[in-house]
C-alpha cells in the first residue's frame, strides 16, 4: 500500500496558522505529517502513505489504532448515555470499571475518576496531603525522585525534575525534597553500590515527617526511560512504610501491560497506597484518567464535618464513552495476557543488535518499552542528534520520537514481527547514517 515512503515536507508543507502543538517548536522543528487514518500500527497520512506508529502515539494507542472491539462498545454507549454529571448521579460503566481495577489492585478499594495523567497525580497529591489534614497530622514533606516527570499541571510539576521544562515557573512552584535515583542497564556492574546510596539517601529524607513518595515504578518514562530494579522499589516500599507515610506509584506510562505485567507495582512487587493511571486506560481512544487509594486512606475523608470532604472533580469525571472504552480494553488485556508478557523476548535479539553498534550505549529493557542511549559529550533533551533521527525513521516508514539522545520503542500490542523489525531496521539505518 502507498509506495515509497517521503520526506515529511513533502507530505505536508507548512505549520497551519490556527493550530499550536505541544512539544513542538515552529521555528526549529519539521512542519507535522498530516494523518489521515490510523489502522492496527499504522498511521495512514493524507499523501496515502503510511508510516509505522514505534512509540504507541505518546505511549497511549494501546492495541493498535482503530480497536474494532473498543470502537464499537464506545458507538453503542453513545447511543445510550454520552454524558452525566458524576457529582450527583452514577452510571454503570463507572461501576463495572471501578469493580475491574479495584480487583486487579488488592488493597486498593477506592477509585477516583479525573482526565489525563497530570489530573491522576495531583489527585494522588492533594488525597495525600488532606490526608494528614483530615487525620490532625498535617505532615507536609513530599520526596520525589531525581529525573522524575509527573506531568505538566503546576502540582505534577512540581513534583518532578527541575529541568527546561519548569524553568519559566521556577517561583511559584512548592519544594520537593528529592532522593537519588539508580537507574539501571545491561552489563551494568555498579548498581547495588548506587542503589544502597540512594537507600541512604532516603532514610536521611525520611528522618522528617512525611506525607508522601511519589515514584514512576520501574521505568522513568519522559526522564529518559530510566530503569530501576524491583529489589530496589521494594526496599523503597518497605521504607516508606516504616516511616508511616504514603507510596504514590504514577503508573500513567507504566500500567496496562507495559512493563511486562498488568501494571508495574505487580512486577515490582510492592504495594502503594494510591495510584496514579491514565494512558493506556481507554485503549487510546479517549481521555480519560484515575486514581486508586486503600481504603484507610478514603474513611479519613468520611465524616459529619463537610470539611473533610475532598473537594476536587472535573466536568468529564466518569465521562460514560470514556468508561466503556476502559472497560473494553480490560476485556482484551484479560483475554490475550501473552501480548505483553512476552513482548520483551521480541524486543531482546533486535535491542542486543543495536547494542553492537559503537556510537550507543546503556541498553535497557523492560516489558514493551526498549531504550539505548546515543554517545554524546551533552547528553540530554535538546540534543539535536534525536531530531535528526526521527527524520531519518520517518523518511523510511517509521515514526520514532527520541528524547534528545535517548533512543526508545514502545509499540502498540499488535504490532507483528516483521513491523517491529522494520522499525529496528530503520533506526539501526539512522543511527549509522548520523554517526558516519
Amino acid at each position: 500500500m502507498g509506495g515509497p515512503p517521503r520526506k515529511p515536507e513533502q507530505a505536508h508543507a507548512c505549520w497551519h496558522p490556527h493550530l499550536w502543538h505541544p512539544f513542538a517548536q515552529e521555528a526549529l522543528h519539521d512542519p507535522p505529517p498530516m494523518v489521515h487514518a490510523g489502522h492496527g500500527p499504522w498511521l495512514e497520512l493524507t499523501d496515502g502513505h503510511r508510516v509505522l506508529d514505534a512509540i504507541s502515539s505518546w505511549w497511549v494507542t494501546l492495541h493498535g489504532h482503530g480497536e474494532p472491539t473498543i470502537a464499537a462498545a464506545i458507538a453503542a454507549q453513545a447511543r445510550q448515555l454520552e454524558q452525566v454529571i458524576f457529582a450527583n448521579f452514577s452510571h454503570h460503566p463507572a461501576v463495572t470499571l471501578a469493580q475491574r481495577l479495584c480487583q486487579a489492585w488488592p488493597g486498593l478499594d477506592r477509585l477516583f475518576f479525573s482526565d489525563n495523567g497530570s489530573t491522576a497525580v495531583e489527585v494522588c497529591l492533594k488525597m495525600a496531603l488532606q490526608y494528614w489534614h483530615n487525620r490532625g497530622e498535617p505532615r507536609r514533606q513530599l520526596i520525589a525522585f531525581d529525573g522524575a516527570y509527573h506531568g505538566d499541571t503546576f502540582g505534577a510539576m512540581a513534583l518532578g525534575a527541575r529541568s527546561l521544562l519548569t524553568t519559566p515557573f521556577e517561583p511559584l512552584l512548592f519544594a520537593v525534597a528529592r532522593c537519588r535515583y539508580p537507574a539501571t542497564w545491561w552489563g551494568d556492574d555498579t548498581v547495588e553500590d548506587r542503589e544502597q546510596s540512594a537507600l541512604q539517601h532516603l532514610d536521611q529524607l525520611l528522618e522528617i515527617p512525611t506525607a508522601a513518595v511519589i515514584m514512576e515504578p520501574l521505568v522513568q518514562g519522559f526522564g529518559g526511560m530510566a530503569m530501576v530494579r524491583p529489589a530496589f522499589l521494594q526496599q523503597v516500599a518497605q521504607r516508606v512504610q516504616a516511616a508511616g507515610a504514603l507510596l504514590i506509584a504514577d503508573e500513567v506510562m507504566t500500567g496496562f501491560g507495559r512493563t511486562g505485567a498488568l501494571f508495574a507495582s505487580h512486577r515490582a512487587d510492592i504495594q502503594p497506597d494510591l495510584v496514579a493511571l491514565s494512558k493506556g486506560l481507554t485503549g487510546g481512544f479517549l481521555p480519560m484518567a484515575v486514581s486508586l487509594a486503600r481504603e484507610g486512606v478514603y474513611q479519613t475523608f468520611v465524616a459529619d464535618n463537610p470539611r473533610h470532604t475532598f473537594f476536587h472533580g472535573h466536568s468529564f469525571t466518569a465521562n460514560p464513552l470514556g468508561c466503556a472504552a476502559a472497560n473494553a480494553s480490560l476485556t482484551l488485556l484479560n483475554a490475550h495476557p501473552e501480548r505483553y508478557q512476552g513482548f520483551a523476548d521480541r524486543h531482546r535479539p533486535h535491542l542486543e543488535t543495536l547494542a553492537r553498534l559503537p556510537s550507543l550505549e546503556h541498553p535497557r529493557l523492560c516489558g514493551t518499552v526498549a531504550a539505548i542511549d546515543l554517545r554524546v559529550a551533552q547528553p540530554g533533551y535538546l540534543h539535536q542528534a534525536g531530531r535528526q533521527i526521527q527524520r531519518a525513521c520517518l523518511e523510511e516508514g517509521v515514526f520514532l520520537r527520541p528524547l534528545g539522545h535517548v533512543l526508545y520503542l514502545l509499540p502498540p500490542l499488535s504490532m507483528n514481527d516483521a513491523q517491529l523489525e522494520q522499525c529496528y531496521g530503520a533506526l539501526v539505518r539512522a543511527v549509522q547514517g548520523l554517526t558516519s
